[in-house]
């Protein structure tokens, strides 16, 4: 067995071990007895194990967002600053906003970089329009790269997201608790992926394509798609973010409607300032503190040479209910 295929387990077995006592040989720790520790080398040796940990690659760290004037890109690129300066990494924001520089600019700029790896918020993978090729291109030159909320089987690198099966049906049941049954989805574009997903989780739970109305991520997006789904009857509405559903309350006020009295309306995201909005804001809270520091973790994992692992890890949003649900009219 060469030490391609040898495994820690392998090694355990070699050495009459457990794979824990292993893992504190390789790693220097305390506690163990020198013959295992003897054991351990010798069967490392047999099985031409690395007994060296490759050196962290060096440079700092890209975290790729989108616009940052999108309150949800800002608050996961804060929060990746902030864990990889406690770790010692530096790093830099590359915003790629459709008025300046592009997401795939970005990449090439830092293709002739020394960059130790990078983080990907709801970056091109999140988009069916869009290539996968520049990131391939960065994987290639060896960059580890992680991705939040933008999977893709294309890729092999590391992908966190909310779960946005979980962030519909949560909304879903806290309005039918409330008698609501003429529920719409106001959603962005079909080309991102987070709004397929919503679409597919509301479908699911029974509602028709009448019930979905698929316009953009932006509170002008939100305000038309209400405008769709109130002059169809729906009494409540679940919005794809919460700058959607600013501009479904908006709309709902143009119609000499009040919310929550007349309709109820369900954000996502939970950005900040949404609990001092009028009325404040019902919504998903997607965990940005934990998806961070997962995606975080991994990438100064796979800076220290352990691979990534390419299955897709989904966290569990919250619902946080405010004054902008209530009882169906």
């Amino acid at each position: 067995m060469n030490h391609a295929k040898a495994r820690l387990v392998d090694l355990a077995h070699a050495a009459g071990v457990s794979t824990a006592t292993v893992s504190r040989v390789l790693n220097g720790k305390p506690g163990v007895r020198s013959d295992t520790r003897d054991a351990v080398h010798a069967a490392a040796a047999a099985l031409h194990y690395p007994l060296e940990r490759p050196t962290r690659r060096p440079g700092p760290v890209a975290i790729m967002t989108g616009e940052l004037s999108n309150p949800s890109f800002a608050a996961f690129a804060e929060m990746a600053d902030t864990l990889l300066y406690s770790a010692g990494v530096p790093n830099f924001v590359c915003p790629a906003g459709p008025s300046g520089t592009s997401e795939e600019q970005h990449l090439e700029t830092l293709l002739t970089m020394d960059i130790a790896g990078i983080i990907s918020i709801s970056g091109m993978p999140a988009n069916n329009t869009l290539p996968v090729e520049p990131y391939e291109r960065v994987l290639e030159a060896g960059i580890p790269t992680v991705f939040i909320n933008s999977p893709s089987e294309q890729l092999e690198a590391g992908f966190f997201s909310c779960s946005d099966a979980e962030a519909v049906a949560s909304s879903v049941a806290h309005l039918r608790s409330l008698g609501h049954t003429r529920i719409g989805l106001a959603v962005g574009p079909d080309r991102f992926l987070p709004a397929r997903r919503k679409v597919a989780a509301f479908r699911a739970l029974g509602f028709g394509a009448d019930s979905v109305a698929m316009t953009q991520f932006t509170a002008e997006g939100g305000q038309v798609a209400t405008g769709r789904l109130v002059a169809s009857g729906h009494t409540a509405i679940v919005c794809g973010s919460d700058l959607m559903a600013l501009g479904a309350v908006r709309e709902a006020r143009v119609r000499g409607l009040g919310v929550p009295e007349d309709l109820s309306v369900v954000g996502f995201d939970d950005s900040p300032l949404m609990a001092f909005t009028e009325p404040a804001l019902t919504t998903v809270r997607q965990p940005v503190g934990a998806i961070t520091s997962a995606a975080v973790a991994a990438l100064l994992r796979a800076m220290d040479g352990t691979p990534l692992d390419t299955t897709e890890v989904l966290f569990h949003p919250d619902l946080i209910i405010r004054r902008s649900t209530a009882p169906a009219p």
